[in-house]
């Protein structure tokens, strides 16, 4: 078990609460290595046990493999006659190359007022948000508006499956009586054209891992061959990775557009969507890519010695399609590649998309303008997953929802699985005062 009363775990160092227990889990090495190898979550878990427990909840430990711990908790909110909520977020996070960072990436150093390490942004600021957010709610002798399921899941940068989808599969009577859930990936602000604006997160692209594999008779490298497993799956890799993707907007990402000309000042008809979305600065590198769909190689394998050529060859591709799309991107992959790639779906997940509009929608929107009276709020379309996909299952409408103030020349977008993963320690506080009052109040 982890010693929570360590020194930086509750605010010494002059450290918000909020900040020190963000810290305390950047320290633990909580690794995702895909493929069912990981790190720390076991640890991370207890830790979070240990934190509940001190605020006089019940918490649970699922262990879903050797290792794979999930915590879930049920608090009883004011008025049980309402639907309840869920709030989750996950523990593990992508590897980090110590050497190619300026700190260690689990250290969770604090610098220029900024808290560093993996998972400062991905998400263990969003777990220590909600955390301390629920505590100071409890602290106060109040209880949330609503019951509140609190989650933190193991395995979710691998696809949750050992942990959210688990857990859904496994013990869906945790989640009985919710309707809405809210996590990561939105909530944050970006600046452009003189205005902050916080995006809302109401939707995420569909998920599709696939591997590609060549296959062809060894031979000896210096021979004349022209049946060659990695020529092949290097071909492959190249017709997939320099695809280029159709724009497709949907009912989100064209009301996106709308507001982005809006703060621009331009017409939008006047203006194709990606140089409005390059418009927004640092904000494209998430937004770009809901425009469309994407397909990057990961990842290469094939051969065992300089003059060998394999019998196999094999590539990683990540595939995000817009949702509904996946049939249709999955057929054109296969005819990309062409019929002698052999094409082996690893992990697919549903793309999800809900409207702009509903009282927990504007719950937030009205919270955000509470602290930050001269930002927007604008909808936007994840690039990315979340565990919402899993919460979907069960019929739960999911958000994200991290709220974060952030400066304008912080490129947050490229700290998701980026070097140097920051976040503000004053964000962390704003986001802790948002999440309270909506645990208050919707």
């Amino acid at each position: 078990m982890t010693d929570t009363s360590a020194p930086g775990s509750s605010g010494e160092d002059g450290l918000p609460e909020v900040a020190a227990i963000a810290r305390d889990l950047i320290r633990i090495n909580t690794v995702n290595w895909g493929e069912g190898r990981s790190e720390g979550e076991g640890e991370a878990a207890e830790y979070l046990e240990a934190r509940l427990t001190g605020m006089g909840l019940a918490p649970r430990l699922f262990e879903s493999e050797p290792g794979r711990v999930s915590v879930v908790t049920r608090i009883d909110g004011a008025d049980p006659g309402k639907p309840a909520l869920v709030l989750h977020g996950h523990t593990d996070v992508v590897p980090a190359d110590p050497a190619r960072w300026s700190v260690d990436p689990f250290g969770g150093e604090v610098r220029d007022g900024m808290l560093w390490g993996r998972g400062a942004v991905d998400m263990k600021d969003m777990d220590a948000m909600m955390l301390t957010a629920l505590g100071d709610v409890l602290a106060s002798g109040r209880r949330p508006a609503r019951d509140i399921v609190l989650g933190f899941f193991a395995d979710e940068e691998a696809g949750g499956l050992l942990g959210a989808h688990w857990l859904v599969d496994n013990h869906p009577e945790l989640f009985a009586g919710a309707t809405e859930a809210v996590s990561e990936v939105g909530g944050y602000s970006v600046t452009f054209g003189g205005q902050r604006s916080y995006l809302l997160q109401t939707g995420e692209k569909a998920l599709l891992w696939i591997r590609l594999t060549a296959r062809s008779p060894s031979a000896h490298g210096s021979r004349l061959i022209t049946d060659n497993s990695v020529t092949r799956i290097a071909e492959a890799v190249v017709a997939l990775g320099r695809r280029d993707w159709p724009i497709r907007l949907t009912p989100t990402t064209e009301r996106l557009l709308e507001e982005i000309a809006r703060i621009l000042g331009v017409d939008p008809a006047q203006s194709g969507p990606d140089e409005l979305v390059l418009a927004t600065g640092s904000a494209s590198g998430f937004l770009l890519a809901t425009l469309r769909t994407t397909s990057n190689p990961t990842l290469l394998t094939g051969g065992y010695k300089h003059n060998v050529i394999p019998e196999e060859a094999s590539a990683l591709i990540d595939i995000r399609c817009l949702p509904g799309e996946e049939q249709q991107t999955l057929a054109e992959v296969r005819e990309l590649v062409g019929e002698d790639i052999e094409v082996q779906i690893v992990h697919t997940d549903v793309g999800l998309e809900t409207p702009f509009a509903g009282p927990l929608v504007d719950s937030m929107v009205r919270l955000l303008g509470r602290h930050d009276p001269e930002a927007t709020v604008l909808p936007y379309l994840m690039s990315g997953g979340t565990d919402n996909k899993a919460m979907s299952r069960l019929g739960i409408t999911g958000y994200g929802f991290a709220p974060l103030r952030l400066p304008e020349a912080l490129d947050f977008p490229s700290m998701f699985h980026g070097v140097d993963e920051r976040v503000p320690i004053a964000a962390l506080e704003f986001g802790k005062a948002v999440l309270t009052d909506l645990l208050l109040e919707y």
